[in-house]
């Protein structure tokens, strides 16, 4: 049974934590009964609190230009010695890993090491291990002088990969690898050219993630647009962009996998149906309520709006009559998230550290707005699933990375699911891995 709360609720304080108006004490999610859904669906960083679930739905969204938009970006300070990320009820949250280089995305090898992309050093780590203060044992250079590296792929599936497969912001590259390697074995080899160029050259979305389908005979590679919202048919620097393209193993281009996604940041692969799914950061400069992120399952040859629509067939107002041909094939993400969450990697959990509620469920990381006059996002969100669909709810995970005030001291970018079911959760505001562990009520 979900609760349903009324927005007049009064601020209330109980177990010595200021719960806004609107919420009650969410409860430990162990599986849908246990969740608190709020009525509003829009919200800001004052209203997430852990286990309160929201579902944003096309009946929901204003119409463009409801609200201005602004630029208000994150004030980042040092994380306040009161400060902690919080999770809900029955779980721990540990800082694993401190003093790094901006960590972005982060995957966990088939032996349980850490790999983690410091994509502005040209860096992937290694972390291996945990200490008895919780700290990592171990911690490496794999490769150094890439080109802003963000994806992170092992190559074949299964206990003994021989290639780390990686994302640069121009290039997918491979380093050969044995199970354990704290350092490439071999030099790098290039497979493929990828549009852009990479922010630092004024090349727009930069990230590029990698998955391979389940038998391996399918390389997927997403590249985000090189603008907000420019049209494709007269910019020729969106070639290829805002696409998920396929590749062979081998770095062969094959097709465009599905298109109109305008930066599919985080990839991965569902664990029972082998279905892609992406974790996608939407348009700007509509208002505050618009556009939402998303997270979804991606058909092939799926075309999901940009720029000419979004949500199915809103039609972007700056693209006014184009392409009305394409309005009845706008495919509706399967979850819409708050709009300018900036979400980022995801990863599917099929661990049994958690409660069994969780499994077959999914996390994502949302970066945070910087398009909206309340900041929403700077938390990890959780996903429900039923079987291998999604609800269209989500649900706040691990939230606190902002001050009472607005400002900002960490942003999630990483999330990935430990050997031992535990989670580990990057973090480059306060350039930190976050572990999160359940430890029962």
């Amino acid at each position: 049974m979900q609760i349903r709360l009324s927005l007049a609720v009064a601020t209330v304080v109980l177990l010595g934590c200021a719960i806004p108006a609107g919420w009650a004490r969410p409860l430990p999610p162990a599986d849908d009964s246990a969740a608190i859904t709020s009525k509003s669906p829009f919200a800001d960083y004052t209203q997430q609190v852990p286990g309160v679930r929201r579902k944003i739905t096309l009946a929901d969204l204003p119409e463009p230009y409801a609200s201005e938009s602004i630029d208000n970006g994150p004030k980042m300070v040092p994380r306040p010695a009161d400060a902690w990320p919080k999770a809900p009820a029955g779980f721990k949250v540990d800082q694993y890993a401190t003093g790094l280089d901006r960590p972005r995305l982060i995957r966990t090898a088939p032996n349980g090491d850490l790999f983690v992309a410091e994509s502005e050093g040209g860096k992937i780590k290694v972390l291996r291990g945990m200490t008895v203060d919780g700290k990592p044992s171990e911690t490496e250079v794999f490769a150094a002088g890439l080109s802003q590296p963000f994806g992170i792929a092992f190559y074949p599936a299964g206990p003994n990969p021989q290639w780390v497969y990686i994302g640069n912001t121009d290039a997918v590259v491979r380093f050969p690898y044995g199970n354990g390697d704290l350092k490439a074995r071999g030099p790098v080899e290039k497979l493929a050219d990828l549009p852009g160029g990479g922010r630092l050259r004024g090349g727009g979305h930069w990230t590029r993630d990698i998955a391979f389908s389940r038998d391996g005979k399918r390389m997927f590679v997403s590249v985000g647009s090189h603008s907000n919202v420019d049209d494709t048919d007269t910019h020729e620097a969106e070639f290829h962009r805002a696409d998920v393209l396929e590749f062979t193993p081998e770095g062969k281009f094959v097709k465009v996998f599905a298109y109109g996604i305008r930066n599919c940041v985080g990839e991965t692969i569902h664990p029972t149906t082998g279905e892609l799914w992406c974790s996608t950061n939407e348009r700007d400069a509509l208002g505050d309520n618009l556009v939402p992120d998303y997270i979804t399952h991606v058909q092939e040859g799926g075309f999901y709006g940009w720029p000419w629509y979004y949500m199915g067939g809103h039609q972007d107002p700056r693209h006014a009559g184009k392409h009305p041909e394409l309005k009845s094939k706008v495919i509706t993400p399967d979850v819409l998230l708050q709009p300018h969450f900036a979400s980022l990697q995801m990863t599917f959990y099929e661990a049994s550290q958690f409660p069994a509620g969780y499994k077959g469920d999914a996390f994502a990381a949302e970066h945070g707005s910087w398009n909206r006059h309340q900041r929403t996002g700077y938390e990890v969100i959780r996903v429900p699933m039923k079987g291998s669909r999604a609800t269209g709810e989500y649900e706040d995970f691990l939230t606190g990375f902002t001050t009472a005030d607005g400002d900002v001291w960490g942003r999630p970018v990483g999330v990935t699911v430990a050997s031992d079911g535990s989670l580990f959760v990057s973090d480059d505001g306060s350039n930190s891995i976050w572990h999160i562990s359940y430890k029962g009520e």
